[in-house]
């Protein structure tokens, strides 16, 4: 199983009505299945701030958080997603990775 399939199937927990894993490794330079994107539209986020949605979605990871780099995430209630519809654009990667010669 692919670490974008593993980190979909551990994201079920929230319930998501709307769920995108997105591997966007080929934008970095850290290798492969090492940055995600990560939308996820849950009943569960209702009244809970950025760092507490974010906190639910780490919880949900677990152990898979130290597995790959990154995870940019997009969190949204299902009444924030009917209005907003889709997450922003990843921003193209500036470089700064120690792997980086």
């Amino acid at each position: 199983m692919s670490m974008r399939e593993r980190i979909q199937t551990a994201l079920a927990a929230l319930e998501p009505q709307h769920l995108e894993v997105q591997d966007e490794s080929h934008m970095h330079s850290r290798g492969l299945e090492t940055h995600f994107k990560a939308v996820v539209v849950s009943p569960v986020f209702a009244g809970l701030n950025a760092v507490k949605r974010h906190q639910k979605v780490y919880a949900s990871l677990g152990e898979l958080m130290g597995q790959f780099h990154a995870l940019a995430l997009h969190t949204y209630t299902p009444e924030e997603w009917a209005v907003q519809g889709q997450a922003p654009d990843s921003p193209t990667c500036r470089g700064g990775s120690q792997h980086d010669h």
